[in-house]
């Protein structure tokens, strides 16, 4: 097969590639550049001091890191509610896109569609209070309960420790179920209409349609925003657990996000903080790249 010359297929993507300059020039400002900044872990870095004037500790704060065991609680935290997003979460998303794409009144499921991914626009801020308000003792969770005689007095949910993993999980779900089906919709609008056609000729019902044409149709696109999750599952920030926990809740609600900015940055431990954060991103990739694999093993699609 001929191959175009390298000048030639710039010049047939020029456009392409002068769009990408400012994402490109984004990445390399916000996201390599400040990659120098890991020196600082090997350092005791004190900001009044030069850059280059730090002494130099080796891995003295990756030993603090893994000899405290509040770090082990903030790990166990923050995997323990990724995992649980992740299942919860994911397989949400998929169901509801797959229920959207069954409707067949258009305007109803426009509408269905709108206002189930309009919430991912709201802060977290409202979110927690929206959240707050409808757990509350006098609010319609405790009341309905009251009614149908589950309980036989009030729930004050907020300071249930035991409870606040899960709080945390279904409020992110209703917050990005909709957002996050977007995709899935996407993909399965590419699906071939005449592969339902006949399947649908094979006498096949609407349960194995979406068994056996829908699901494996957007199998790659699946696995693909899987493998992106997995890698990002010790990466979950910590506004959700600071805006709905408590003093109460508090050994539940620290993550390694919150870790890093109490004991690192809100302690002057630059250090300290930054140790944290190469531990997360050491993780992430680890995890990128096993996720990769198996889906590459599989054949149903990979990153790279």
């Amino acid at each position: 097969m001929y191959k175009q010359p390298l000048s030639k297929r710039l010049y047939d993507q020029r456009y392409l590639l002068l769009m990408s300059i400012p994402f490109v020039i984004w990445l390399l400002v916000f996201k390599y550049i400040p990659l120098a900044g890991w020196i600082m872990a090997f350092q005791d870095y004190k900001p009044h001091l030069g850059f280059f004037k730090q002494s130099w500790v080796g891995l003295k704060h990756f030993n603090e890191l893994f000899r405290s065991t509040m770090f082990y609680q903030a790990l166990q935290n923050t995997l323990g509610m990724s995992l649980l997003g992740l299942v919860f979460g994911f397989l949400s998303s998929i169901i509801f896109a797959l229920l959207l794409n069954e409707l067949r009144f258009v305007p109803f499921k426009r509408f269905t569609q709108t206002v189930s991914y309009l919430p991912h626009f709201v802060s977290w801020v409202v979110t927690a209070n929206i959240v707050t308000s409808i757990l509350a003792i006098t609010g319609p969770v405790n009341e309905m309960l009251l009614s149908a005689g589950i309980i036989s007095k009030p729930v004050n949910f907020m300071i249930k420790p035991e409870f606040f993993w899960w709080l945390v999980v279904f409020a992110d779900i209703w917050k990005e179920v909709g957002w996050n089906a977007i995709i899935y919709l996407a993909a399965m609008a590419g699906i071939d209409s005449q592969i339902y056609e006949a399947a649908e000729i094979d006498g096949a019902n609407r349960l194995q349609k979406i068994w056996y044409v829908t699901l494996p149709g957007i199998s790659s696109t699946i696995i693909i925003l899987l493998i992106l999750n997995i890698g990002n599952i010790i990466n979950i920030g910590f506004e959700k657990q600071f805006l709905l926990g408590n003093a109460v809740t508090a050994t539940k609600a620290l993550v390694l996000d919150k870790f890093a900015l109490d004991f690192g940055i809100g302690l002057f431990r630059y250090s300290f903080g930054t140790a944290i954060g190469i531990f997360k991103s050491v993780v992430s990739i680890v995890l990128l790249v096993l996720a990769n694999n198996m889906a590459k093993k599989s054949g149903r699609g990979k990153l790279f």
